[in-house]
């Protein structure tokens, strides 16, 4: 739960880093939490709540996500690749589960 309070703490932060797991953590958490938005939604017939959700949590994943890719040493701007029609979304996640990179350029296991 922590990776995903300190994901909503910085979600303006997009220069930092952030680990393989600190990301899939708070990914998996947000993940529940749509699922479980949407199954109220779905129930009550109040669907613009998973719109609100998804508005919400859209700077924080932008800014998690970015900070994933500089920490596995790419640059902000390959987060546009999940716009490649139907390759796109799974080379993103190959970045996103590249290890971390060190500052002298090694990657860390």
């Amino acid at each position: 739960m922590a990776e995903f309070t300190n994901m909503w703490k910085n979600y303006i932060n997009f220069s930092d880093r952030t680990s393989v797991r600190g990301y899939w953590m708070a990914f998996l958490i947000y993940f529940i939490i749509s699922i479980v938005v949407g199954a109220v939604a779905g129930i009550t017939g109040l669907t613009f709540i998973t719109g609100l959700y998804s508005l919400a949590t859209l700077l924080p994943l932008l800014g998690i996500q970015i900070r994933r890719l500089r920490d596995a040493g790419y640059p902000w701007y390959y987060w546009f690749v999940v716009f490649i029609p139907l390759a796109g979304i799974f080379i993103f996640i190959f970045f996103l589960t590249r290890p971390s990179i060190a500052d002298n350029g090694v990657p860390q296991v």
